[in-house]
């Protein structure tokens, strides 16, 4: 199994050197198809296009040949963290407050493992929500397993990409 660790280590200072901060990065598949994703994003518009990924995985790939720092084959995937993005770092809690999101815990908070709601933001190393039926709902960072927006239309809306130059734009095969 990688060492995600020193994987981070590796890779994070090779995406910061780009211009793009590290969003996630994980080992996906388990050993039936072991992909290595790194998800990233332009600090200023936390949005990436297709030729900034494939900027990033050529840059990774020559690294991970050089370094080979996982001991089987592994497929690298390098992609935008998507408009229902997984909430992996603590500023992603203030930038999104405002959002709904589904958030899961390792071990149950007042009995319950899941709660979905409106991020509120943050408070220190605590996240707040408002959960229906709970109300403003206090999690520490540390007890997440796994959060992620939810698709929603004022998410759609917030998550518009800077330029749609060329979307209405059509190619038809002859």
């Amino acid at each position: 199994m990688a060492d995600i660790a020193a994987l981070r280590a590796l890779i994070e200072p090779e995406v910061k050197a780009l211009g793009f901060e590290l969003v996630r990065l994980a080992m996906l598949g388990g050993t039936s198809d072991p992909t290595l994703q790194v998800m990233a994003e332009r600090p200023d518009t936390g949005q990436i296009n297709l030729d900034e990924c494939a900027t990033i995985s050529r840059r990774l790939s020559d690294l991970l040949d050089e370094k080979d720092p996982i001991e089987h084959e592994y497929r690298l995937e390098v992609s935008s963290p998507g408009i229902d993005r997984p909430l992996t770092r603590a500023k992603d809690y203030q930038d999104w407050a405002g959002h709904q999101a589904k958030v899961r815990l390792r071990a149950p908070h007042n009995g319950r493992k899941q709660f979905e709601g409106k991020l509120l933001g943050l408070d220190g190393d605590t996240i707040l929500i408002d959960v229906s039926k709970l109300g403003e709902t206090r999690l520490a960072l540390a007890d997440i397993d796994s959060a992620k927006l939810i698709l929603t239309d004022a998410l759609i809306k917030a998550s518009t990409p800077l330029s749609t130059e060329g979307a209405d734009k059509i190619q038809q095969e002859r």
